[in-house]
């Protein structure tokens, strides 16, 4: 599957709440899902109560799954891939899943709040401003650990882009899990991160039974 190129709100509209996508758009009035809160398509209003057909336990576990990978904004193959390691990993299997996904470096960056969505944070990584343990990584996918140091640094222009992208960010909060220095735009991470850490609510449960079937 492809990188998901057309219109981002479409994805909360049809998922039914808001993945928070857009960033700062998604807490204003001028957020799609909530001006038309029905699915996309000419048909989105009519299809059921509230323009939602009935869906059955099949679909519900795969809106969730859907619902995860639209978040953190990873492909079938990269969620099925991080599924297979949960698995075979000792621990609850759908919050191992969330622990790697919450560990990847992308996301890091948007938690530090230096990106206003996943998909910039993305773009910072590969355009080397990102550095762990003083080491450029540009791999949005590469997973932090337990003490490593992340540090964003760059030239005058994109660190400019990088404290707009932060004050934009303020009404967000960095999660326990990373010691965050604005001083110096790093953070460490002091310890795994936990689904309590999540802002979001998702039912990993139902992920882990969709693919045990």
């Amino acid at each position: 599957m492809g990188r998901y190129i057309d219109a981002v709100c479409r994805l909360c509209r049809r998922q039914g709440e808001k993945l928070f996508l857009k960033g700062p758009k998604c807490y204003t009035e001028k957020c799609a899902a909530t001006k038309r809160a029905f699915p996309p398509g000419q048909h989105g209003q009519s299809r059921g109560k509230g323009g939602r057909s009935k869906l059955s336990n099949y679909g519900v576990q795969l809106r969730e799954k859907q619902k995860v990978k639209r978040i953190y904004g990873v492909r079938e193959k990269q969620f099925r891939r991080y599924f297979i390691t949960a698995a075979k990993t000792k621990g609850v299997t759908g919050k191992v899943l969330l622990q790697l996904l919450e560990r990847r470096l992308d996301n890091v960056i948007f938690r530090m709040d230096l990106a206003v969505s996943r998909v910039q944070a993305r773009q910072i990584v590969r355009h080397n401003f990102v550095y762990v343990n003083s080491r450029r990584v540009n791999i949005p996918s590469f997973l932090v650990d337990k003490d490593d140091v992340v540090q964003v640094k760059g030239k005058d222009k994109a660190m400019n882009k990088i404290k707009d992208n932060f004050e934009l960010s303020k009404d967000r909060t960095v999660p326990s899990w990373l010691e965050f220095d604005k001083s110096q735009f790093s953070a460490k991470v002091t310890r795994h991160p936990g689904k309590e850490d999540i802002q979001q609510t998702i039912q990993e449960q139902l992920i882990v039974e969709l693919y045990s079937k």
